[in-house]
């Protein structure tokens, strides 16, 4: 089972955490997980190298845990609305593809035995 645990802070998503592994398939040819891996990369690269933000990962194989933060969503840390905007979209956008997978199991055959589960926690940065 693979949780991915979002952050936000004033309603704002800046952030996530992803643990576990779906066992759709064995460790390191589970699609799945390469989807979230390419995924997760690909808004660590975004936030840096298209939006000049700043971003902060970390990935820790041995309990498969990976966290991102990014402070340049939140108007407290970035004074650009774009890149605040552009950042936060990226979280949000990620939490509704997942939460779309849920709703349309019967698309997606890694959700059909609960592979995964998303939630949201309010949090500060």
């Amino acid at each position: 089972m693979t949780t991915i645990t979002f952050f936000r802070s004033d309603g704002i998503f800046y952030g996530f955490e992803e643990s576990g592994h779906v066992a759709y398939a064995e460790y390191g040819n589970d699609p799945f997980c390469a989807m979230l891996s390419s995924i997760t990369m690909y808004i660590v690269d975004a936030i840096e190298e298209v939006y000049g933000g700043e971003v902060r990962y970390d990935i820790n194989e041995d309990d498969t845990v990976i966290t991102v933060r990014s402070r340049s969503a939140l108007p407290a840390y970035e004074a650009d609305e774009r890149v605040r905007f552009a950042v936060s979209g990226l979280f949000l956008t990620y939490y509704r593809m997942l939460e779309d997978m849920l709703l349309h199991d019967d698309m997606y055959e890694f959700t059909k035995d609960s592979g995964f589960k998303i939630k949201v926690e309010d949090r500060d940065f």
